[in-house]
């Protein structure tokens, strides 16, 4: 059983969601990144999702399109990233997922990418822009040096679209919970609970939902239809109000965590 899978496994024997934290590799810089990777480790996250600093975030919102902006002018590049996730393995083997932009991937090769990935500690890979359609040399790369693949599905996904996304999926499936781009909202969308039960008839794989969970309220709510949970933004903004101040960093996170995780703490119903 792979990080991952223990990962849900642990949610599910504890009747909760897994939790799924996202921060953007090396914001501010790499030194505070790696604390605030500790901060959310310590705090409770399941999965840790490393947004690879890039520069035309088209996904992001704001908050995490200047996260990456912070990153980059701070030093981050993809072997600084690798370096961040060594740098966690040494404290935590917690399970860590890439967030990127295929422009990143397709610049090393897939195949290079993969192989250095899964060498510094990386468990999956979630490729924002690449249609699993295209996937094929990506898909295979992954498979053979043991790098879990994920793959989004929008609330406009036609029920055609499932199938060949599921088959192309094998860490965990994204559902983005609202059309857009990444940030946090004050209401959470309509028809998770339907849309989640409809990936779900094509693929025994966990459904975690994200984009615009911003508090605990959103993470209760989407812990009862979902095998995950991912809030990204809310968290990013920790970073985003304290960014020369190391501790208040930390101290903000693990307040943020606190807070975010009693809405996972009830468990399912």
């Amino acid at each position: 059983m792979n990080r991952i899978e223990k990962a849900f496994a642990c949610a599910r024997e504890a009747n909760r969601a897994a939790f799924v934290g996202y921060l953007c590799a090396g914001d501010p810089d790499f030194e505070s990144s790696l604390e605030a990777c500790r901060a959310v480790i310590e705090t409770g996250v399941d999965i840790l999702e490393l947004g690879v600093p890039f520069s035309d975030p088209l996904a992001d919102g704001l908050t995490n399109q200047l996260a990456a902006q912070r990153a980059i002018e701070g030093g981050a590049n993809s072997e600084r990233v690798l370096d961040l996730v060594r740098a966690v393995r040494a404290f935590s083997e917690v399970p860590i997922v890439f967030y990127t932009y295929y422009n990143l991937v397709f610049a090393q090769g897939s195949e290079a990418y993969a192989e250095n990935a899964k060498a510094a500690g990386v468990d999956g890979i979630l490729t924002l822009d690449l249609p699993p359609e295209e996937a094929a040399a990506h898909l295979q790369a992954c498979a053979r040096h043991g790098l879990k693949t994920v793959f989004i599905v929008a609330p406009t996904t036609p029920e055609s679209r499932l199938e060949i996304i599921c088959r192309a999926t094998t860490g965990f499936v994204y559902y983005v919970s609202r059309e857009g781009v990444t940030g946090e909202q004050a209401s959470m969308s309509e028809g998770i609970q339907r849309n989640v039960e409809a990936i779900k008839g094509h693929t025994d794989l966990p459904v975690v939902v994200g984009f615009g969970i911003s508090n605990a309220g959103h993470v209760q709510t989407v812990a009862q239809a979902a095998d995950g949970v991912v809030v990204g933004s809310a968290i990013v903004n920790c970073i985003a109000e304290n960014p020369d101040d190391p501790a208040a960093i930390s101290a903000a996170l693990r307040k943020k965590m606190t807070s975010l995780l009693e809405g996972n703490a009830l468990g399912k119903g």
